[in-house]
Parts: C-alpha cells; structure tokens; sequence
C-alpha cells in the first residue's frame, strides 16, 4: 500500500524542515517571529499533503471515487452499467395500519418507496438514490420555518447500520443533503422547540450488551435509559428534572460571570488544549428559549453540559479522545486531532481514521470548532459504565467539543444579525455539527481571564465551583 502524504508530511515535521534552513544565530523557539511567520505556511502545506492523498485516491481503481472510476472506464472504452435500486422488506407497526404501493418515505437518510404487500405489516421497499433530498422532504422543511412547530425526535439507530460503507460516499451525501437541508435548519434556531429522546432498537441493544439474548439487551437499555433520564417509579419526575436544569443553569451563570476569554485543557492522555471564547458569549445549560415567545424548554434528553460557541479558528493543541464517536453508522474509536490556527491540521484514529479525516474535510468549517461542553465526571451516564455508541449520551457522560457549525443563539441580539454578521462575531459555520468526547478523570480545565489570570474550572474531572 501506497504510504499517504498526510501521515509523514505533519505541521511539526514541516516546522523543523522549514526552520532548518534558517540560521542559528536567529531565535527559531515557538512565539518567536520567525516561527509565528512561518507557522501559517506550515500550516497550509499541510492541507495541501492531505489534499495531495486525495488526488492520489483517485489515481487508483482501488480507491478512486465513482467520479473518476467512470473517466477511467471512458478513457479505455469500457461501458458502465447503470445502478440498480436495493430491494429490501421492511416491517412496520402495528401491523394493523394498511400501506398502499408507491409510498415514499426516508429512513437514516435513504429514500425508499413501498411496490408491494407481502403480509400485515410486512412490506417489499425499493430504496431510491441515496442522499437525495425529495421534493416533499423539501418542502415540509420550508413549512417548518414558517409554522414554528414543537417537534419530538426519536432516536432509535444502529451504530453500525453503515459499516462498510465507503467515507468518501458517506462524506458525498451528507454534502448533498445538507446543502439543500441547512438553510432551512438555520431558520428554525432558536425559533422552535424540539426534543430528542432516544428508544432501544435490537441492534442498538446488542452492541451496547453484546452478550445478552436480543430481548435482555433491549430491556437492560430501556433501564439504562430510564436511569440516565433520572425516571424512578413513584418519584416526582418533573420536579427532579427542574431541580436538576436549576443545578446547570447555576454553572452556566457562573461561568457567564468569570468572563473568560480562554479555556485550557490539560490531561495525563496528551490532551494539551487551548481554545479562545467570544467576549460576551453566553454560556447555556439544561435547557434553551424559544426566543420567539420566551418558552424555557429541553431540547436533549439526557442533558448534562454546560456549553457556549467558541471563537471561530482560535484553538491550538491537541485533543485526546476519550470514547468512540459514532457518525455516519460508523464507529471512529481511540483518535487525536492536532489544531494548529484554529483548524484541524492532523489526526488519527486506530478505527475508522478514513471516515474521521472525511468528516473534517466536508467543507471549510467542519475542521474548526463550533461547540465547547463542560461536563462533570459525576454524571449518571459516566457513572453506569456504559458504552452507549450514541452521541446523544456519550456526549453526556463527559466534556467535549464539537467539530462544524455553531450556534448563533449565544449571541444577544442574534435574531436581528445577518449569517455574515454571525461570522464575523466569530460563530462558526459548516453542513456538520459533530460531538466528540474528550473528558477524562484527571481533566484539568483553566479559565483565562482578559487580564491574564487564571482560575481552575475543572479538577479532576469536575466542577470547582
């Protein structure tokens, strides 16, 4: 196999090389002019090799993308044969709702039509071209803006529903899907309620207890679930949840109040981080507002963070994982990301590296940050032990950071700013807005003042405060 540019050609490698060409008797040390001079086109270099390792993907049979497998075929007078749509069965409940053929519906992002009854509930689908968006889809999202609706999600996914999958077609139809999708999502920030919860499928259940019987791992999810959304039989749920949104809308003021312009990260992993925060910024927790009425509501369930937007393309160092990110239907496990001038310049993953550099590579915003979440190592979901393979709570079990789009909302005044207004106060903008963890139990956390001084934030994993 052929060895990838972006592997050997790293922002340090590139840094030595470049400054061993400089005389000795000039200061060369980082933060000295020379480096701070030469650290930007080190930087876009790098792009350039992970750029290069694309080119040469395409180069190949074996790696190349249907784009250019057909330019090859042309060139050498081979003829390609049309795709052909996946014929599956499908199940639907209950069984006692009657669907009739030509039925169109999207699941996971794939299209499928219904072409015939088999028996109650139990029907033949055609999918349709992957990662369009229908007309109808469109439509109802347009609506969306204008009717402002309450909205519930149910999340009930497979982790590894795509595995297999190549990165470069999941990485293709999540372009295309979102440059159709976005404009009307942005439009609905901040200006509707929405709730994600998520129930147990068998797959789900499975790879979250792999050695339990199908109907075991199910039940032990829904209890898992049940635990990490604080639901006990004869409890007053309601007003455990308000006691709980009070304790992180405590943490979200304090930290409002301590105005720092800086956070740093620092664990035994190598996690060495620093990212810059937008002056004014608000940090949020547990829940939001529908700043069209002024409506308090939790839009995740569960909810552990306390998170803000940070300032676009200003972070430097190194991230450590600390739990699988699964994107995509595919798991990405024990990974680094290296941001050098606010963007991603390298990373690795010991599984799934191919699909972690595509979802940095989906537009220019997906390598820099959009989110930062403090969350303690007390929470529920850290404390059962569980691995659930699920953003919506692995990212509740400890602090992380999310790669692409962030939110306008921390901004005042935001509904009354333009998408380049937005930008310019340092509000990232991409088609992806992805969590990864990278919380552990010796996270040490560092305010930075304006001024300079410090004041921890974390220790240990948890609040100081």
């Amino acid at each position: 196999m052929i060895g990838r540019y972006s592997d050997e050609m790293t922002f340090d490698y590139i840094m030595n090389r470049m400054l061993e060409s400089v005389p000795d008797t000039v200061d060369k040390r980082e933060g000295s002019i020379i480096y701070d001079a030469l650290s930007p086109a080190a930087a876009e270099l790098v792009k350039c090799y992970m750029e290069l390792d694309v080119v040469m993907d395409e180069t190949f049979v074996d790696t190349a993308s249907l784009q250019y497998l057909m330019l090859r075929c042309k060139e050498r007078g081979v003829a390609i044969q049309g795709e052909t749509a996946a014929v599956i069965e499908g199940v639907f409940t209950p069984s006692s709702v009657e669907l009739t053929a030509g039925l169109r519906f999207n699941c996971d992002e794939v299209n499928y039509t219904i072409t015939k009854k088999i028996s109650a509930g139990h029907y033949k689908l055609e999918a349709e071209t992957l990662g369009t968006v229908q007309n109808w889809e469109e439509e109802r999202l347009k609506q969306m803006t204008v009717d402002l609706p309450v909205r519930i999600f149910i999340d009930s996914s497979d982790p590894d529903e795509l595995a297999g999958i190549s990165a470069d077609l999941l990485s293709t139809v999540r372009q295309m899907r979102g440059k159709v999708t976005k404009k009307y999502r942005d439009q609905l920030d901040g200006k509707h309620q929405w709730l994600i919860v998520a129930a147990p499928s068998p797959a789900w259940a499975k790879k979250v207890f792999p050695g339990e019987p199908e109907d075991i791992a199910v039940e032990k999810l829904w209890n898992a679930i049940f635990d990490c959304l604080y639901l006990k039989e004869g409890e007053d749920v309601e007003k455990i949840w308000q006691a709980h949104c009070d304790r992180m809308t405590q943490k979200a003021n304090w930290l409002n109040e301590q105005a720092f312009r800086k956070l740093h990260y620092t664990s035994k992993n190598g996690t060495d981080f620093t990212v810059e925060l937008i002056p004014g910024a608000k940090w949020s927790g547990a829940g939001d507002i529908n700043h069209m009425n002024n409506t308090f509501y939790v839009p995740n369930m569960p909810t552990e963070e306390v998170f803000t937007s940070p300032m676009r393309g200003k972070c430097e160092g190194r991230l450590v994982s600390t739990k699988p990110l699964s994107w995509s239907g595919q798991v990405i496990n024990n990974f680094t990301v290296d941001f050098k001038y606010g963007k991603v310049v390298d990373c690795h993953a010991e599984q799934g590296e191919e699909v972690l550099k595509k979802m940095f590579a989906m537009d220019e915003g997906a390598a820099m940050l959009g989110e930062v979440a403090l969350v303690p190592k007390e929470s529920p979901i850290n404390q059962s032990g569980l691995m659930f393979f699920n953003t919506l709570f692995d990212e509740n079990a400890c602090c992380h950071v999310a790669a692409g789009a962030g939110f306008s909302e921390v901004l005042d005044g935001f509904m009354d700013m333009s998408d380049e207004e937005i930008l310019a106060k340092g509000i990232n903008d991409s088609l992806i807005h992805v969590d990864f963890m990278v919380g552990s139990d010796d996270l040490h956390i560092v305010g930075i003042h304006e001024d300079g001084s410090e004041t921890d934030v974390f220790v240990n994993g948890t609040w100081t405060e």
